[in-house]
Formats: structure tokens, sequence, C-alpha cells
């Protein structure tokens, strides 16, 4: 090995080194500010939230993160709500930026006090705070402490890693969390039973396989920072915002 090669290898290292150094500290940053948001009283959260949203979370890529962009958020926020009552239970799953968005819009906008999240990434209890927070691992689908299995009328999922495992596992889940849909009707008279998964377009034929009544939309998901897999959004309703459309 040359002297410069030796110099070139040492720089990288430094650099790597130096690298390594700026991301603790901003992790370390982020971890300070979460702290400081817990001593914070609920209203100068909620201002917080609806000032910045999810730029407070960083996506962690090793957990499968991505977020959606504000308008992806948002109609799969207004696909939970609309028509709701204050009765209707809603639980978000794998997927807090559309929580975000939820807490995001006029309290007026918001019918039911009854929406969860469910989470992996315990950063996101700050989010939906102690009463609305599940803790949730999806390879153990059904070991999760919650009051409102077999309760939630309108769910959303978003499994977090395109494979048949990571599918069939959320589904347990799904159908873990759901009432019995007996087409029973909201008091504004929207039916109450709703289902909506957005995952990879290559999932398609799991997904059918594991909810039969689902239908791929019209409505296609995008992520804030971009994915270079396909999204599609499947449901099994429509509404103002999508229909049905084939593979």
């Amino acid at each position: 090995m040359s002297d410069s090669d030796s110099d070139i290898e040492l720089t990288l290292s430094a650099n790597a080194l130096a690298a390594l150094q700026e991301f603790k500290q901003e992790e370390q940053q982020r971890q300070e500010e979460f702290q400081k948001l817990y001593k914070q009283s609920d209203e100068d959260f909620q201002n917080k939230v609806q000032k910045e949203g999810m730029n407070l979370f960083k996506e962690d890529w090793q957990l499968s993160q991505f977020w959606y962009n504000d308008n992806t958020a948002d109609t799969l926020a207004r696909a939970l709500l609309e028509g709701a009552d204050s009765e209707t239970v809603i639980a978000v799953v794998s997927a807090p930026s559309v929580y975000a968005a939820i807490q995001k819009m006029p309290k007026e906008d918001i019918p039911t006090e009854h929406i969860y999240l469910f989470e992996f990434d315990t950063r996101f209890e700050l989010l939906a705070g102690k009463d609305h927070f599940v803790y949730y691992d999806y390879n153990k689908p059904t070991e999760f402490e919650s009051s409102i299995k077999g309760k939630v009328d309108r769910l959303l999922i978003d499994p977090p890693f395109l494979n048949d495992d990571c599918q069939t596992k959320s589904s347990i889940t799904a159908k873990t969390l759901l009432a019995p849909n007996d087409k029973s009707k909201t008091q504004n008279a929207s039916l109450k039973h709703r289902l909506i998964s957005c995952t990879g377009e290559r999932m398609h034929e799991i997904m059918f396989n594991v909810y039969p009544d689902i239908h791929i939309t019209t409505f296609l998901p995008e992520h804030a920072n971009g994915l270079s897999n396909e999204f599609r959004c499947y449901a099994n309703f429509e509404w103002d915002a999508w229909k049905f459309t084939q593979v």
C-alpha cells in the first residue's frame, strides 16, 4: 500500500467518524426535544403538532418508516372520519402520519374521540397520548394490550414490509381489532365498517387472499420522500376520493 493510499484510507475513516458523531449528536438533540415535550402541557404539544406535524419524527429506514405526503395523509384521514359519529371507534395501525393528519384537523371536523394509534416505535406515544397509543409488533399480531379488540369500526393498516409474512400477520391484527361487519350505519347514515390497507401493488394476490372483500382503489398513495415501490390503496368501500379498479 502506498503512502497516498494510506492517507486516503485515514481520511475516509476520519470522515466516517465525523459523520457518525454528527448522527449521534442529532439523535441526542432529538431525544432531548422529546423529553421536553413530555414535560409540556397537552395544549403546548398539540400546538407544536399543528405546526410541525411529522417533521418532529425522523424516519427510521431500518424500521421501514416512510411517511406519507400531506395530500395522502389527509385523504386517508378523511376516509376514516367521513360520516363517522361520536361512537365510532377508529384504529390507525403502522401509519402515524395519518394519525398526525387527523390531529392537525380543526376539532369540529373530528366527530369521535375514539381514535387509536398502534405503533412499534414508542416515540409516537407523544403523538397519540398514553390513552390512545398502543405498542404493537406485527410479529406478534394479537399480543397487544387494548380494550378495543373486536370493537373497531374503521381501520387503516399499513404493513411495514412488502412480503407475504408481514401482510398475513398484519391481516390477523386487523381481524382481531375489527368489529363484525353487520352493515349497520352511523348516526350520519354512513356505513360504520371501513377497512383500508396501503401497501405495494405487487402484494395484490396476498391481499385478496387475506381480505376477501377488499379491492384495489383508484387512489394512489404517495410518500413525502418518494419510494421506488409502486403503492396502492386497498379498501372495502368507495367514496368521493376513490372508486374500485382492476389489477
